[in-house]
């Protein structure tokens, strides 16, 4: 019960950028960390040659999806269970835990399994060349079956979050992340296993991480009680959930679609440069889920603070994330900028076609990286408050509304160029509109 307190005390009545720090720095390292073992695989994986680069480049977008799944019960939840906890109403957030949980497995489960079914076609329909069909095949099919563990855990982040238990999150994250490294070079070297020595290691890591979770609830760590006779259908519920919960996952399908785009945009000019956007997509992943990371902290003070009706704290939350995400994007986009023939050379044995593309496209997501935090604070915003109509729209700007006439038009009258400078440029056009959207809530929020 102390514990619980403590938590609520940390929500509704810390300092803001106290809280913010205790909320969102634990889980910006595990993400942060997260998005380092999925470079871990890229890296390792691109030690054996350009064809099997290849083919986790085109598993990555189908991952997506499947994490979108977790994303759409865990963060869908989140939100309502941040309002509900600064409502006061437990019994209610009881049941809201319980039924995005039971949920998101067996949505999940039913989702991989035909996935697995289908492999061959999503597959092709993600961007892969035929010379990378066999190892894809072999990576996807190991990686999608284990993912249930994922669709579990990040379910759990999301849900752990919005009690404040962010260390939690921090340490199942960590543990995994650390692990994934650790096996990758043993299953795929020592092993000889190949890519599917990538796919066994990310397994173990994701049930690692599954089986913290699961000693949290067990041990009743947790403000909220998962009980299998809370799960509700009922229609406050689910359209709670998923009001905010599909504009998520739409999301998610969105980035998984941007990157197929890519894939099947750059696969035209060869096999070096599909290769290419296998590392360009992971670094800049590992910027975006960093800012993610720490969101996840803003998220849940947010809407505590929505719920409580304390407008000024809430303002005061938004200037404080706004101002800290954008410094960090800031910083790791200009390192992007910088260095991009350095750190794409990471990646491949030798293929200099392969930096060399790979270099300009991160270069140049680099630049317009700086826009990522601001876009990103009024998506969680808009979600957080339960406007689901604005934060769907926002958040189909960046990598849907301003992607696709850009991926589209860009490569008929600039080549490859087109291909590599689409998103940044989608990025620019996105922020622009999260300007207006911005203007518009604070009008109404202060009024």
């Amino acid at each position: 019960m102390k514990e619980q307190n403590r938590k609520m005390e940390l929500l509704g009545n810390e300092a803001v950028p106290k809280a913010l720090l205790a909320m969102g720095l634990p889980t910006m390292i595990g993400m942060l960390v997260n998005a380092l073992y999925n470079l871990a695989d890229t890296y390792f994986v691109g030690g054996l040659g350009t064809a099997q680069m290849g083919a986790v480049t085109v598993a990555f977008p189908l991952g997506q999806i499947v994490v979108g799944l977790g994303l759409m019960f865990g963060n869908g939840a989140a939100a309502y269970l941040s309002r509900l906890l600064g409502g006061n109403d437990k019994d209610m957030a009881d049941k809201v835990a319980s039924t995005a949980l039971y949920s998101s497995i067996l949505v999940g489960a039913v989702v991989i399994i035909c996935s697995v079914i289908f492999t061959k076609p999503i597959l092709k329909w993600t961007g892969a060349l035929e010379s990378v069909m066999p190892y894809a095949v072999t990576y996807t099919r190991i990686y999608i079956t284990f993912s249930i563990f994922n669709v579990f855990n990040v379910t759990m982040n999301n849900i752990v979050s919005s009690e404040g238990a962010a260390k939690t999150a921090m340490y199942a994250l960590l543990a995994g992340a650390v692990l994934n490294v650790a096996l990758d070079p043993v299953f795929i070297y020592l092993l000889n296993l190949g890519v599917a020595g990538a796919a066994v290691a990310t397994a173990v890591s994701q049930i690692v991480s599954a089986l913290i979770y699961l000693s949290y609830i067990l041990r009743k760590k947790s403000i909220f009680s998962f009980r299998v006779r809370g799960w509700s259908f009922s229609k406050e519920i689910m359209s709670e959930i998923l009001k905010i919960g599909v504009p998520t996952l739409l999301f998610q399908l969105l980035t998984s679609m941007s990157i197929s785009m890519i894939n099947h945009a750059a696969k035209e000019y060869g096999g070096s440069a599909l290769a290419a956007m296998g590392p360009v997509t992971k670094i800049m992943s590992m910027g975006t889920l960093t800012v993610f990371g720490f969101l996840k902290g803003f998220q849940p003070i947010a809407g505590f603070s929505y719920g409580a009706k304390k407008l000024g704290r809430l303002r005061e939350a938004v200037r404080t994330s706004i101002l800290w995400s954008t410094i960090f994007c800031a910083f790791f986009g200009l390192l992007s900028a910088l260095f991009p023939s350095r750190i794409m050379s990471l990646f491949t044995k030798g293929d200099a076609e392969m930096v060399c593309i790979g270099a300009v496209a991160l270069r140049a997501n680099g630049v317009s990286f700086i826009f990522f935090g601001f876009h990103t604070v009024y998506c969680f915003l808009f979600l957080v408050m339960g406007k689901a109509k604005e934060g769907c729209i926002l958040g189909a700007c960046r990598q849907g509304l301003c992607f696709w006439p850009a991926i589209w038009f860009l490569p008929m009258v600039w080549g490859l160029d087109g291909v590599l400078y689409a998103q940044p440029v989608a990025d620019i056009v996105a922020a622009v509109v999260t300007a207006f959207m911005a203007l518009n809530l604070h009008r109404k929020l202060t009024a």
